[in-house]
């Protein structure tokens, strides 16, 4: 005899709260990504910022093949830098149409269940 998933809980189906854990998790996987992403912004912003410096040192010092050369590097480095950067937006919308889903989920079934929305 196994589990009856669709039974009714204290506050609401299983297959409800089922789902509301799934979609948290999701969530939460979901943050943790962002905190890595958010650090890997940072320091690419950093890189570019040094690699932007190295450029002015080498011209400062009249250096115009070494400035080229970092100039080249400055250019990548700026590119990996928007690459993470639309990544940690991509990633931030997507955060925000999770919590939005997990809300309208939970304003769905208070309001099947004869709740409010009103304390």
């Amino acid at each position: 005899m196994g589990s009856d998933l669709r039974g009714d809980t204290a506050n609401g189906s299983a297959v409800h709260t089922a789902e509301f854990i799934v979609s948290s998790a999701r969530l939460t996987e979901l943050y943790e990504c962002a905190v890595l992403l958010r650090r890997t912004r940072v320091r690419a912003e950093e890189i570019v910022d040094e690699a932007r410096a190295l450029v002015a040192e080498a011209r400062q010092h009249g250096d115009t093949e070494r400035a080229l050369l970092l100039e080249d590097q400055l250019e990548q480095a700026h590119a990996r830098y928007r690459q993470v950067l639309k990544a940690y937006l991509v990633l931030c919308r997507r955060i925000n149409e999770e919590r939005q889903d997990i809300l309208r989920v939970q304003v769905e079934r208070d309001r099947m269940s004869g709740l409010s929305g009103v304390a």
